[in-house]
């Protein structure tokens, strides 16, 4: 997600609080919300797809591969 959506869902918070929102403005800013919390949800996914853990036998687990999400 860019910038110009983040500032367009901050200004549109701003109004809210302000003067309120037309419905168009409604429903743009639940589509950018849902855009955003998906491109949170991608992120935080790709980070946890890439932890390592080492085991007390001095095996290495890879998370990512052992529950089948490295591909995705």
């Amino acid at each position: 997600m860019d910038n110009t959506k983040i500032d367009r869902i901050n200004a549109l918070a701003h109004k809210q609080k302000s003067v309120g929102l037309t419905e168009e403005e409604k429903i743009e800013q639940a589509a950018l919300r849902k855009e955003y919390i998906e491109s949170i949800r991608e992120n935080l996914r790709a980070n946890l797809n890439n932890i390592s853990i080492q085991e007390a036998d001095g095996s290495i687990t890879d998370l990512g591969e052992k529950f089948g999400k490295k591909n995705e």
